[in-house]
């Protein structure tokens, strides 16, 4: 067969099959329209992400090295300052019986959705991984709800410190993070009113006392009484939450700022936000909840009546646990979170934080309130467990001592070692570490240096850095006379002191500087 032939035939089943292909298109064009139609889209939006990026031939741009906004790194010292702080609290969640309980950092989404009313805008959600939709916690109170109805517990008093995470825009100078720690104690169970709920604020004037960061004075309201009182106002039940959390910023914002999101923002009629600051204003004692039961618009609400009373049964019981005076009930508390039901409280410091030369103004360190359904939301037959608690703000409390710390008004130590184990001479490095076994064995937090033959000058130097309060200095010639040199790092005396008797008087000056710390002695 020809060249010509063979072209020919070629051309032609070229043509036969761009026919047919042709016709397959178009027969099943109409059927694929709605396809195609996704993948374009889909195709747009990927070049539309590829035009957002780099040309392939741009330079890298210059990774810089930092940590995420609102977020931070504890170098020693700040630690040791957290670590204090979160002693003291420990110790008194645990005078108190509390039990300490963790939880997943992230939750299932479900989870934390349709609790926190405005707030939930702050949730941070993660990518799918694995078919789970999932968020990181924004605080500790919801995740402790959904332990207990998952674990049908019913009694319960626990602490948890964890940290939590708010898609906020954090005043980092102030103590607020994206990242943060939280510090909650809980009482889960049906206990008689208000008695636990008292128990709650004498945990958090024991945490306030025991820290020493200032004068400070617990405001306590009630949901069921702000209820009443936007009822006694004229503001509409299904905007009693949103009005709420509005009010919730009087202690942010001016009334007249809060006043004109009302009604803006809210859609609360002026004369009713003008009812409200009426009330909001007002602060004061058992004579206050006594002349707001003889008022003439909110003792004809029964919500409004309700949280007097146990305004009134609260501030009793307090008297009781000797805390009446540190107490203020407080009209313009609010507290936005959706799931609180009862009391609520806050614990502000009075007066500004003095730190070097300036003043800081701190705001709340603690809160918390009663939340009696939110347990409920987590069980299939809605079983209530009515719960109390309180969430210590222990970010600003580490705040304002790191800033005290940085203004030279307070020290701390980054190391508890007592006993640091040196050598006046060289080839000593067997000798000392023969020591500090013996010292670690014996319970002495110790230590030594690195290096074979270390200036003494500069073993030295590193106890006064570090605090360190005791040198062990061994020596050629006392050791052949069985004795070592004990000093006193900050009088700089020295003893001798038996080498077989070294630990029993080690143990005895530890104890000795122990007792001057507690008592603040030089």
């Amino acid at each position: 067969m020809s060249y010509k032939v063979l072209r020919f035939l070629k051309n032609h089943s070229i043509v036969m099959r761009l026919h047919n292909s042709v016709l397959s298109t178009n027969f099943t064009k109409c059927i694929a329209t709605s396809s195609q139609c996704k993948i374009q889209e889909e195709v747009a939006k990927l070049l539309a992400l590829k035009a957002q990026l780099a040309p392939e031939d741009a330079a890298p741009q210059k990774f810089t090295l930092k940590t995420p906004k609102g977020t931070r790194d504890y170098n020693p010292q700040q630690m040791s300052i957290r670590n204090g702080v979160l002693e003291k609290i420990i110790s008194v969640f645990k005078r108190h019986g509390a039990e300490c309980i963790d939880t997943p950092v992230f939750e299932l989404k479900e989870v934390l959705t349709g609790k926190y009313g405005e707030d939930s805008k702050l949730i941070y959600d993660l990518k799918d991984q694995g078919g789970e939709i999932l968020s990181l916690r924004y605080d500790l109170t919801v995740p402790l709800a959904r332990y207990l109805a998952m674990n049908k517990i019913n009694t319960l008093k626990r602490y948890h410190i964890a940290k939590v995470y708010r898609r906020d825009n954090p005043a980092m100078t102030r103590g607020r993070y994206r990242e943060f720690y939280q510090c909650d104690f809980d009482i889960a169970g049906q206990y008689d009113p208000m008695v636990p709920d008292a128990e709650c604020l004498k945990v958090v004037t024991e945490i306030l006392d025991a820290l020493q960061i200032g004068t400070y004075v617990l405001k306590v309201n009630h949901r069921r009484l702000l209820d009443g009182m936007f009822e006694a106002c004229g503001v509409p039940a299904d905007k009693f939450r949103t009005t709420c959390s509005t009010v919730d910023k009087l202690d942010k914002s001016p009334w007249e700022e809060v006043r004109t999101e009302m009604i803006n923002e809210k859609g609360i009629s002026p004369d009713a936000a003008d009812r409200i600051g009426e009330y909001v204003r007002l602060n004061g004692g058992v004579e206050l909840a006594d002349k707001l039961l003889q008022d003439e618009k909110l003792s004809k609400t029964k919500a409004a009546v309700e949280g007097l009373q146990g305004i009134k049964l609260l501030l009793e019981y307090c008297g009781l646990f000797g805390i009446q005076d540190k107490i203020l009930f407080d009209l313009s508390l609010a507290r936005g979170l959706d799931y609180y039901t009862g009391v609520i409280y806050e614990a502000v410091l009075t007066q500004p934080i003095k730190i070097g030369n300036e003043e800081q103004t701190v705001g709340s360190i603690a809160g918390g309130g009663r939340y009696d359904n939110l347990v409920g939301m987590f069980d299939s037959k809605n079983k209530q467990v009515p719960c109390v608690g309180v969430s210590i703000g222990v970010e600003r409390i580490f705040s304002v001592l790191e800033a005290k710390l940085a203004a030279g008004d307070i020290s701390v130590r980054t190391s508890d070692v007592d006993v640091y184990v040196a050598s006046a001479q060289k080839n000593f490095l067997e000798e000392r570490m023969k020591i500090c076994t013996e010292l670690w064995n014996a319970g002495i937090k110790t230590e030594q240096s690195y290096k074979k033959n270390p200036k003494m000058l500069n073993q030295l130097q590193h106890c006064e850095e570090n605090g360190i309060p005791i040198a062990v200095v061994l020596g050629e010639s006392e050791l052949k006379r069985g004795v070592v040199k004990v000093r006193n790092i900050t009088t700089r005396q020295e003893d001798e002191v038996p080498r077989d008797q070294l630990v029993e008087d080690l143990k005895t000056r530890i104890a000795a500087l122990s007792v001057k710390e507690i008592n603040g002695s030089a």
